[in-house]
């Protein structure tokens, strides 16, 4: 207490200095990030990336934070204590730095997975596994510039990881297998997430997440299937997204044998022409077919229009309306879609004397 006493009644005037270096920095810093982010923002609000708002929005959080370092290290530079306590002061400011600056750039470079990802063909998926690997590699990097800094060397850890790696590699065989299948599948571009596939177990929907050990596929009755990663690059998979979203459907349609098959043919054309025209998010442009097939059966013959749809979740929807306008159309036209029936012919046996 004495020596509390002491300073605050005669040594309080060597604060002076450093309070006001501190203060004169934060007030800079303040002026500096008004004026820098503001004419960033109007710059970045004339661009079409969003990649420019990303870094402005990562940067500008921190910035103070930083400037408040920067007043911390310079005001202590300024003051009258001891070397080895500015040295230390010093370091911890540094280290403190480094760890903000691995938060800010592994969340930036999350971001930036998740923006170029979605939208460029043959990047690397947004997925959960995607971006856990690269916070994890920035944080290992981060992790050993600060070892460093703290004196502590490097190789004795890494050949120590070394060592020990194959003891846990081993342990860890499904884990890792899982964790490797999963790399593979998100680099491969195969599957991505928001693809509907379908599993040759028979399980499909659309692909929710792919994570370190499974994957997540969502269906259409809204349940989720995991899917082991290490199952799945084994599996045989078909994408429906790939390689385009718009994929052909086919709707089967019998009518009676008294019917005319130019005429079926030709009605079902038009209605489907018809509802490309009037719907494209049904239908696309791609000329519908009508096939006399399978042909003949048993009470009717069988007729199949062949189209195409923009998406998968589109041909369900796409196969009501044309059901409708085709029953409404056969109903006009007096065409007949038959019940099933059999033909049974009796044979009397001949009476016998």
């Amino acid at each position: 207490m004495e020596a509390v006493h002491k300073f605050f009644t005669h040594d309080w005037t060597k604060l002076i200095v450093p309070l006001v270096v501190l203060t004169v920095v934060l007030v800079a810093g303040y002026i500096a990030k008004s004026l820098l982010f503001r004419a960033l923002r109007r710059w970045a609000a004339k661009t079409q990336t969003r990649a420019d708002d990303i870094f402005i929005h990562a940067f500008s959080g921190p910035f103070m934070i930083w400037v408040l370092m920067l007043g911390i290290f310079l005001a202590t530079q300024s003051s009258e204590l001891q070397r080895s306590a500015t040295m230390k002061i010093s370091n911890a400011v540094l280290i403190l730095w480094i760890s903000s600056i691995t938060l800010v750039v592994s969340r930036l470079a999350s971001d930036l997975i998740k923006l170029y990802g979605r939208g460029k063909q043959g990047m690397l998926p947004v997925t959960s596994l995607s971006q856990n690997l690269a916070r994890i590699v920035i944080f290992t990097i981060g992790f050993l510039i600060v070892l460093n800094q703290l004196g502590v060397s490097i190789a004795p850890i890494l050949t120590a990881l070394g060592v020990g790696g194959l003891a846990v590699a081993l342990a860890l065989q499904d884990t890792l297998s899982n964790l490797f299948a999963g790399f593979y599948v998100s680099v491969s571009g195969h599957i991505r997430v928001g693809d509907y596939i379908k599993l040759d177990s028979g399980g499909e929907g659309y692909v929710a997440d792919i994570a370190w050990r499974s994957t997540t596929v969502k269906t259409a009755a809204n349940n989720l299937i995991i899917v082991p990663n290490a199952k799945l690059a084994q599996a045989i998979v078909t994408n429906y997204h790939l390689p385009d979203k718009a994929m052909m459907a086919k709707l089967p349609v019998s009518v009676s044998y008294d019917s005319d098959p130019e005429a079926i043919l030709r009605i079902l054309t038009e209605e489907a022409k018809n509802l490309a025209h009037e719907r494209p998010d049904l239908l696309t442009a791609w000329p519908p077919v009508a096939r006399f097939s399978p042909g003949f059966g048993d009470s009717s013959i069988d007729f199949t229009l062949h189209f195409q749809v923009p998406d998968f979740d589109q041909q369900a929807p796409a196969q009501d309306e044309l059901r409708q306008r085709l029953f409404k159309r056969f109903r006009a036209a007096g065409i007949e879609i038959p019940f099933p029936q059999r033909v049974v012919h009796l044979h009397q046996p001949p009476l016998v004397e």
